[in-house]
């Protein structure tokens, strides 16, 4: 797993996944064989690479032994590049431009790969930097929400930082990003709970630093957002790299 500020990719076996609506975008590569995507409202479509919007409830009943998935930060131009190289609807869309070299690299993707090589593979699957980047108030309000602190801010907060009434600054978050505040806080916290696991000793006590209410609360959201609890996932040797760290940690 590689974490990087509002971003993150997993790859590695399959799971067995319930339905599950993810707060920001994923996108799902087969790493050895085809995955069908189930929606709870919709055809089922299969694929060897989607992007599934955030809100979506759905589940990826994968082919083969071994998946990847990124989630994209909705707030950034790489989400919207991602789309942009995939044919399809709002809700799940297919084919990417690049699919046979994302397949590629993600095959090569071991849990020691460094960090910057993983980011190649990001890079890939949604360049950066692309023009179309969301509204800048609400990239300045997602920046700070994926800060250490940002678990804990309020929409009240950083609705008078970008100078609106906290209605209207909701209204503009979902429109900019296609997820809600309270969900888009809730991956930012998933991803605190995630760089904390270097320094602290259990999972449950990085769930509650991160701004979760208990760990049967981090659990549930968990469920809710990737369609598994964090035990299934962590009950297999887990090496997460974080950007900025020099190694990565091994969750036994």
């Amino acid at each position: 797993m590689w974490l990087w500020p509002g971003q993150a990719l997993y790859v590695g076996p399959s799971l067995q996944l319930d339905i599950h609506s993810g707060a920001v975008s994923c996108l799902a590569v087969g790493v050895d064989a085809e995955f069908t995507v189930e929606p709870e409202h919709g055809p089922r479509q299969r694929a060897r690479t989607a992007l599934v919007a955030a809100r979506v409830r759905h589940r990826i009943v994968a082919g083969g032994s071994r998946m990847a998935f990124c989630y994209l930060d909705p707030a950034s131009a790489r989400e919207r590049a991602c789309h942009r190289m995939m044919r399809g609807g709002p809700d799940v869309a297919r084919d990417h431009e690049h699919e046979a070299e994302l397949v590629r690299l993600a095959a090569s993707l071991e849990g020691d790969v460094p960090i910057p090589d993983a980011r190649r593979w990001l890079d890939l699957a949604g360049p950066d930097g692309l023009a179309g980047s969301r509204d800048p108030r609400i990239r300045r309000a997602a920046d700070r929400l994926a800060g250490p602190a940002g678990q804990r801010l309020a929409a009240k907060e950083l609705a008078a930082e970008a100078g609106l009434s906290v209605s209207a600054f909701l209204r503009l978050f979902r429109a900019e990003t296609g997820t809600t505040f309270r969900r888009y806080r809730l991956w930012a916290r998933m991803l605190r709970a995630a760089t904390l696991l270097e320094t602290w000793p259990d999972l449950s006590t990085a769930a509650v630093e991160s701004g979760f209410a208990s760990p049967s609360h981090f659990s549930s959201a968990f469920h809710a957002m990737f369609g598994l609890r964090p035990s299934a996932l962590f009950s297999q040797r887990v090496a997460i790299s974080v950007a900025g760290r020099p190694e990565p940690i091994t969750r036994k």
